[in-house]
Order: structure tokens, then sequence, then C-alpha cells
């Protein structure tokens, strides 16, 4: 018996001993985690302030609305005009047929991944889809340059080699890793029981997909639509060198436009420091800022309702 409390006492002296360092590391992995999401959030707002206290510089000189609905970008000339609409209209065209292309194939091809391919295609194909995703940018820009800008000057007979349609369709193999992981992911996370009960009360397995499985991951597949809206719209040098860079107002996808990102490195290497023009260019910055931030805001209040529905 005297023994036995020995060990019993050992025992007890040892776990006090162990719980306050177990308390003490976990305080100390809670202050990392914190300052980590706190030198994150810090980092983001530090960028806004920067690009908005150069940005509303321009406004000296720039009127606010004329800036936000003129029509032509002509920094350079004896009557410089700021107008930012040729711009927003270049990036909203290459980023909504961007978007309109990609989705469909990335959706189908996720949903291929997750519940039709055999196990050993999923794990030689998903692995080369997100290898894509790591090819720079400026090699996709080769791309469109060389290869896809000819291809539809021939398809389309179109004297325009460098149009927002080749700026589109590379962005769209741009995009696509991005949605197609995120997209299977969220199918493969689906229970396993939805699918069981489905093909139980006699669906097909197409059915089962189409009724069950992509209404059930809903809200992660937008999750992943809103990303790769984001990946777009934020894309400078493969659309640098795809659209043409004419800072015209149109919706023809063949023409040549150019985009808040294009505009922004194009022109900030040869502006004068501190001029209207270079504030200018951070004045397109914040709209460009104020975009995305809009787009993740708008994914999360809709993802959040999803939730809420419990899809």
């Amino acid at each position: 018996m005297e023994g036995e409390q020995g060990r019993w006492q050992e025992v007890n002296t040892t776990h006090s001993l162990i719980r306050p360092r177990r308390r003490f590391r976990e305080w100390i992995l809670e202050r990392v985690f914190w300052a980590a999401a706190f030198a994150s959030v810090l980092i983001v707002v530090l960028i806004f302030a920067f690009l908005l206290s150069n940005g509303l510089q321009a406004f000296r000189e720039i009127d606010l609305i004329g800036f936000l609905t003129g029509t032509i970008w002509q920094p350079v000339s004896e009557e410089p005009k700021y107008g930012l609409v040729p711009m927003l209209t270049g990036s909203l065209l290459v980023t909504g047929l961007s978007i309109a292309l990609s989705v469909p194939i990335s959706i189908l091809c996720a949903t291929y991944l997750s519940q039709v391919a055999s196990p050993a295609v999923r794990e030689i194909a998903k692995p080369m889809i997100e290898m894509l995703a790591a090819v720079p940018s400026v090699v996709y820009g080769f791309v469109a340059l060389v290869i896809i800008a000819d291809m539809i000057q021939s398809a389309f007979h179109n004297p325009i080699r460098l149009n927002a349609l080749n700026a589109s369709v590379v962005l769209t193999l741009m995009v696509a890793p991005t949605i197609v992981s995120i997209s299977e992911d969220a199918i493969s996370s689906v229970p396993q029981e939805y699918k069981e009960a489905a093909l139980a009360l006699g669906a097909s397995k197409w059915e089962m997909i189409s009724k069950v499985v992509l209404p059930s991951s809903l809200s992660g597949i937008f999750v992943a639509v809103m990303l790769g809206i984001g990946r777009a719209i934020g894309e400078t040098m493969a659309v640098l060198m795809a659209a043409g860079n004419a800072a015209v107002v149109t919706f023809n996808p063949l023409a040549s436009v150019e985009t808040m990102t294009a505009v922004i490195a194009i022109e900030m290497g040869e502006v004068t420091f501190n001029s209207t023009h270079f504030y200018a260019l951070f004045a397109v910055g914040v709209v460009l800022f104020v975009f995305t931030l809009v787009i993740n805001l708008v994914a999360q209040v809709i993802v959040r309702r999803y939730k809420a529905l419990g899809r």
C-alpha cells in the first residue's frame, strides 16, 4: 500500500509539473497566432492607408466625379484627362469573359475528379492541375502573345491581334486551377450518407451528383468562384501582354482594351514623381482595392447565408 501511494504521489507530482508547461506552451501559441492574425489585418490596413493617402492627393486638381465617370484617359496631353471608365470597362470585360469561360469547365473538372475519376486518375490529374497555378504569369503572357493571339485572329479573321478575348482565354487558364482545387475539396466534403441515401431512393449516379452533391457543396463552389474573380481582376502581367492596352470604352471582346492593373504597371515607371498623374495612378489603385474588398465581403455574406440555410 505504501509503495502504491508513493507511485501515485510521483504521478501526481509529474502531472503537476507538466500542466504548467502545457499551459505556458498553449499561452505562447495563442499569442503567436494572435500576433500573426493581427499582423495580417494591420498590413492590409496600412496598404489601404498608403494607397488612400496618395490617391486622395490627385483630387486636388482632378474632379472626383469626372475621374469616376470620364471616358478619356490622356494624362500626358496638353490638357490632361483622367477618366477611369476605359480601364474599368476593360477590367470588367476581361474578368467577366474569363469567369464565364472558366467556371463551367472548372466545376465539371472538379466534379469529375471528385465523383467519377478513379483514384489513380485523381492522384495524377489533381497535382497536375494545381501545378498550373505555379506557372509564372509572364509565361502565360508569352503563350497568349505568341500562340493564343494567332489562334483567335485566324478563327475570327480579326485585324486586331491583341484583344480582350485573348486576355480572357489566358486568364481562364490561370484562374481554373484555383477554382478546380477548391471546388473539388468542397464537393469531396459532402457526407457519404447523402450520396448513399440518394442512391438508395433510386437516383442514378448523375442524378445523385446533380441534385444532391453539387447543391450541398454550393457554398464552397461559390467561394472558389469568388477567389477566381479576385485572381482575375488583380492579374497584371499576362493581361498587359495580351489585351492590347488601348484605353477605350468598349464591350467588344475582339477589341483592344486596357485594365486598371495594366495602366498602373505601364505608366508608374515613367510618371513624374509627386505629379498629378502619379497620384492619379494611386487613385486607380484605390478603386481596384475597393473592388477586391467588395468581392470578398459579398462572398462572405453569401456563404454565411448558405450556411444558415444548412446548405
